[in-house]
C-alpha cells in the first residue's frame, strides 16, 4: 500500500526519452525519502518537491490535509466538494510534472479558520492524526518537512493544525498497533523534521542562523534541460482554479529548513541517513550493478541495458521484505519497460458502462526495440477476462486485439471514494481504511498482462481508458468509468417557491447503456407537498439518449426548506444517481454521481424589478439564484456593458472577484457609476484586496481589507433596522441568518466614506465588531452596494434568508418601467 506511484489515469501513455531514462537509472541508487506536509492544494513548495525528486532523486511526496474544498474558484462556478475534486486533480497534475507522489487525509477544507483549536474541533483531531500517522507508517519518510510553523504565525488555523499534526505524528508513528490503523501498518520513526521557514512568518532567517539548513534549489539539470525552479513554476501553474500561474525563474534560489524534531543535521537534510543500497541487508551487490548499468547506458540504444537491469531485478527479489525493496522493484520494472519502448494500451469504445453491460475493448501492443518480449496471457476480473495469448512482439510491429466483454455485474460505481457517503462539515466518511490517504480511486477497470521480457516474467497492469480525437485539440483521453444504467438529473439544484403557486420541475433521464430500458419515474416530495402526476413511465432505447419528464410540484402553505428526490425504477431496481461531469483542459474529465436531489425552498419572498444585468467575475452560480427569484438575468459580455444597455436593466450585479479577474472592468466603471448616478442600483460582491484591476470602483472612498467572519453561526447585529434593504420588499430579521454555511463573509471593507451606511455588524468570538459586510450609499439618483457577505455560497445552497436579503438588495430603489422593446436575455 502506497509504496509506489499511483496509476496515471486518462493520460497518454508516457514514454520517457533517453535522458529521462538515465535519470531514472541514477535514482535507482538513491534510497532516501522526503515527505512535505501542509494543509491545502497550493500550500506545497513545488521548488522543494522538484529539487528533492529530480535533483536529489529522493522518493518525494506531498501530504495535503485537505482537498481545498472550501476555497474560491477562478475558472468556474464549482464550490465545495466539486471544487475539492478539481483541486485534487490539479495537485495530481502538478505531481506529474515535479515528480512527487500525492497523499491526503480525510479532512475537509471548511473555509478560513482563525485558530487550530477551531480546526481540530471541526475536523476531529484524533481522526486526522490517525490519517497522518498512517501515511507516515506506509510511506516511511526519512525526512519530514512542514510548510508552516505550529503556531499563529501560520496565518490560518488549517496551516497551524497541519504543522502540529506533522510534529505529533513524528512520535506517534513510532508506536506500533495504534487504534484506527489498518492491519498491515508498522511502526516508523522519521530521522528528523524541519519547518520550511524564512517566509512571511520568519523573514529574518538566513544561511547563518543556528539550527537552519540552507539548500539552493535553483540548480540546473542538463538531462532535463531545465532548472528545478523552472519545473516547479510549471508545476505550480497547474493550480489554475486558484489563479496561481507562476513565472519561471532561473538562477540560485535558497530555501531554509529549521530543525524541529529528530537528530541535528549539517548542510544536508539527509545527514546521518544511509541513502545507499547498504541500508538493506545484502544490498551491496545491487549498488555495483546499478553503477555499471549507468556507466554502460547508451542513449541511442537503451534496450541494450535490459539484460543488466534484469540481473538487478533478480538480486532485488532476494532481499528481505521492506518498503525499499518493493519501491525499487517497481522502479526497475518500469525502467525495463521504458528501455524496450514497450507500448501497451487498452481502450474502450465508450467512456462509461453499467455493471453487467458489454464493452468493446481494443488492445494495442508494440515493442519498439530488439528486446525479446512475449505476451503470455491477459486477465481482468473486472471484464471476466482470462486468456492465453502467446504473442511474440517483433520490433515496431503493432499487435491489435479486439474483444467484447461484460463489466463484472458486482462492480461498484466509479465516483470518488471520499464522496460516496454523506460527510460532516470537517470530515469525509471513508469506510475502507485502506483507501485513506490515496489521492483518487484506482482505475475502474484494470487489465493485467503476463509478459516475458528477456525470459523474465512481469505482471503489467493497465487501466481501461477511452481515447478520442478532437479536430482542434487532437488526441484526447478520458477515464473509463462504471456508472448506473440510467442517470436521473433534476434540472435545477434549487427551486424557490415564493408562494403557494406550483412549479413545473423537469427531470432529465439519460441512458448509459445500449439496451432498451423501460421503467417508471417518480418524485419524492416533502410531507404536505404533492406532485402531479405521481408517477411517469419512460422508455430509453440507446446509450446517451435523454428524456425530459415534467412534474408539477405543489408546495405547502408554510415556509419550508427541504429536498426533492427523483427515483427511476427499472425491473424493480431503483436508481437515484445524477450525473455531474467536470471538464477542464488541464485535468482529466471527472464524473460524479451524486444523489438525484434538489433543494426546495418555500419562502414568502418578494422582489421589485424584472431584469438584472450580471457581469461575471471569477465564476459563481448567483445568476441561477436570481432566476429562481423570478428575474430575467442578462449575463452581460464585456462589450455589452454600455451606457445604452444599462438603461435596460433594473439593477446590475458584479460577480465575485470581478475587480480581480476582469481586466475590462476598469473601462466599464465610468458607465457603471454613471448608471448609478442616473438612478440605477449597482451591487459589487466580494473581491480580494490584492490584485484589484482598478481602484476607481466606488463613487466614494472605500478600502477593502482581509477582515472576515468565518463562523457561519456568528451573531449578526442589525445596525440600521429601518433601512430599506432590511425592510423592502422583504422584512429581514436576525433569524434570516440561520442556516448559513461555511462563513458569514470575507474581505470586508474596513474603511469607508461617510456617505456609506453600514447595515450589519458581526464578528468571530473574541474579535472586535466588523461592520463592513454590507455597505450602501446613495449616489445621485441611484444606489451603490458593496457586500462581502458570502452570497455565492449561500444562494446555491438554498439558504432562505440569503434569498430574501439579496432580493432586497437588487430591489433597492423604486422599480423602473421597462422600455417597450423587450430585453433579449441569453440563457446559459
Amino acid at each position: 500500500m502506497w509504496l509506489f506511484p499511483f496509476f496515471v489515469q486518462a493520460q497518454p501513455p508516457d514514454q520517457p526519452n533517453a535522458a529521462e531514462i538515465k535519470l531514472k537509472l541514477e535514482k535507482l541508487n538513491f534510497l532516501g525519502s522526503v515527505l512535505y506536509v501542509a494543509a491545502h492544494p497550493d500550500d506545497e513548495n513545488t521548488r522543494v518537491i522538484t529539487y528533492f525528486s529530480k535533483g536529489r532523486l529522493a522518493t518525494t511526496a506531498y501530504l495535503s490535509m485537505t482537498r481545498g474544498d472550501g476555497g474560491q474558484n477562478l475558472i468556474g462556478s464549482e464550490t465545495g466538494d466539486l471544487l475539492g475534486l478539481i483541486r485534487t486533480q490539479e495537485l495530481l497534475a502538478a505531481r506529474r510534472l515535479d515528480g512527487g507522489m500525492q497523499f491526503f487525509t480525510r479532512a475537509i477544507d471548511f473555509g478560513f479558520s482563525k485558530s487550530a483549536d477551531e480546526t481540530f474541533k471541526i475536523w476531529g483531531k484524533d481522526e486526522i492524526l490517525s490519517d497522518v500517522v498512517s501515511v507516515y507508517q506506509h510511506y516511511q519518510p526519512d525526512v519530514v518537512l512542514t510548510r508552516f510553523p505550529p503556531d499563529d504565525r501560520a496565518g490560518h488555523g488549517h496551516h497551524t493544525a497541519s504543522a502540529m499534526l506533522a510534529i505529533e505524528a513524528f512520535d506517534e508513528a513510532a508506536k506500533p498497533g495504534l487504534p484506527g490503523q489498518v492491519a498491515e501498518s508498522e511502526a516508523w520513526q522519521p530521522k528528523r523534521l524541519f519547518i520550511n521557514t524564512g517566509r512571511f512568518f520568519n523573514n529574518t532567517i538566513n544561511e547563518n542562523t543556528p539550527g537552519v539548513t540552507t539548500i539552493n534549489l535553483g540548480g540546473y539539470s542538463a538531462l532535463l534541460g531545465e532548472s528545478y525552479s523552472e519545473i516547479a513554476a510549471t508545476s505550480r501553474s497547474q493550480h489554475k482554479s486558484q489563479g496561481f500561474g507562476s513565472r519561471r525563474v532561473r538562477g540560485d534560489q535558497q530555501e531554509f529548513f529549521e530543525l524541529v524534531k529528530g537528530e541535528a543535521s549539517g548542510k544536508d537534510v539527509f545527514d546521518g541517513i544511509n541513502t545507499t543500497w547498504t541500508r538493506l541487508k545484502n544490498g551491496e551487490k545491487i549498488k555495483q550493478l546499478v553503477d555499471r548499468v549507468i556507466r554502460e547506458f547508451i542513449p541511442e540504444k537503451p534496450a541494450l541495458s535490459i539484460p543488466l537491469l534484469l540481473q538487478i531485478r533478480k538480486e532485488m527479489h532476494t532481499l528481505e521484505s521492506s518498503v525499499w525493496k518493493f519501491r525499487k522493484l517497481s522502479e526497475v520494472d518500469q525502467i525495463i519497460q521504458d528501455c524496450s519502448g514497450l507500448y501497451m494500451e487498452v481502450t474502450a469504445n465508450n467512456y462509461w458502462a453499467a455493471p453487467g453491460q458489454q464493452v468493446l475493448t481494443t488492445t494495442e501492443l508494440l515493442n519498439r526495440s530488439d528486446a525479446d518480449i512475449q505476451i503470455v496471457s491477459v486477465q481482468s476480473t473486472d471484464l471476466g477476462m482470462d486468456s492465453t495469448m502467446n504473442i511474440s512482439l517483433k520490433n515496431n510491429v503493432p499487435v491489435i486485439v479486439r474483444s467484447r466483454k461484460n463489466i463484472n455485474g458486482s462492480k461498484g460505481y466509479s465516483d470518488p471514494y471520499w464522496l460516496q457517503q454523506p460527510h460532516t462539515i470537517g470530515l469525509f466518511t471513508v469506510k475502507d481504511k485502506k483507501l485513506i490517504g490515496k489521492p483518487e480511486n484506482d482505475p475502474s477497470v484494470r487489465v493485467t498482462f503476463n509478459v516475458r521480457i528477456g525470459g523474465e516474467t512481469f505482471n503489467i497492469v493497465k487501466p481501461l481508458v477511452f481515447r478520442s480525437t478532437d479536430p482542434v485539440k487532437g488526441e484526447l483521453y478520458r477515464p473509463f468509468e462504471v456508472v448506473p444504467p440510467v442517470f436521473v438529473n433534476i434540472s435545477n439544484g434549487v427551486w424557490v417557491f415564493k408562494d403557494e403557486s406550483p412549479k413545473n420541475v423537469e427531470v432529465v433521464l439519460k441512458s448509459a447503456t445500449d439496451s432498451t430500458q423501460q421503467g417508471t419515474l417518480k418524485l419524492q416530495v416533502p410531507a404536505g407537498w404533492r406532485s402531479e402526476p405521481s408517477i411517469l413511465d419512460f422508455t430509453l432505447t440507446k446509450r446517451g439518449e435523454e428524456l425530459v419528464k415534467v412534474f408539477t410540484v405543489y408546495p405547502s402553505k408554510a415556509e419550508f426548506n427541504g429536498a426533492l428526490i427523483a427515483v427511476a425504477e427499472i425491473d424493480g431496481v431503483p436508481y437515484s444517481r445524477s450525473l455531474k461531469a467536470i471538464s477542464y483542459d488541464h485535468i482529466p474529465t471527472q464524473t460524479l454521481l451524486p444523489g438525484a436531489e434538489a433543494r426546495v425552498i418555500r419562502v414568502n419572498i418578494k422582489k421589485e424589478g424584472a431584469v438584472i444585468g450580471y457581469i461575471n467575475g471569477a465564476g459563481d452560480d448567483v445568476p441561477t439564484a436570481l432566476r429562481n427569484m423570478g428575474y430575467e438575468v442578462w449575463e452581460m459580455k464585456n462589450e455589452e456593458v454600455t451606457a445604452e444597455n444599462l438603461k435596460r436593466v433594473d439593477a446590475v450585479v458584479l460577480g465575485i472577484r470581478a475587480l480581480n479577474t476582469n481586466e475590462r472592468i476598469r473601462f466599464m466603471m465610468n458607465d457603471l457609476l454613471e448608471y448609478v448616478n442616473k438612478g440605477g442600483t449597482m451591487v459589487v460582491q466580494y473581491n480580494n484586496s490584492n490584485g484589484l484591476v482598478t481602484d476607481a470602483f466606488s463613487p466614494y472612498p472605500l478600502t477593502i481589507s482581509r477582515d472576515r467572519t468565518t463562523d457561519e453561526n456568528a451573531q449578526v447585529r442589525i445596525l440600521k433596522p429601518d433601512h430599506p434593504v432590511l425592510n423592502t420588499p422583504n422584512k429581514i430579521n436576525p433569524s434570516d441568518f440561520d442556516g448559513w454555511i461555511q462563513e458569514r463573509g470575507l474581505y470586508f471593507p474596513n474603511k469607508w466614506d461617510p456617505n456609506f451606511e453600514a447595515l450589519l455588524s458581526m464578528n468571530d468570538t473574541g474579535e472586535n465588531p466588523q461592520d463592513g459586510s454590507l455597505l450602501v450609499a446613495k449616489y445621485g439618483n441611484g444606489h451603490y452596494v458593496y457586500t462581502g457577505l458570502s452570497f455565492f455560497r449561500e444562494l446555491p445552497d438554498g439558504v432562505s434568508g440569503a434569498y430574501k436579503l439579496f432580493a432586497n438588495i437588487v430591489s433597492l430603489g423604486k422599480p423602473k418601467k421597462l422600455e417597450k422593446t423587450k430585453v433579449k436575455v441569453k440563457s446559459r
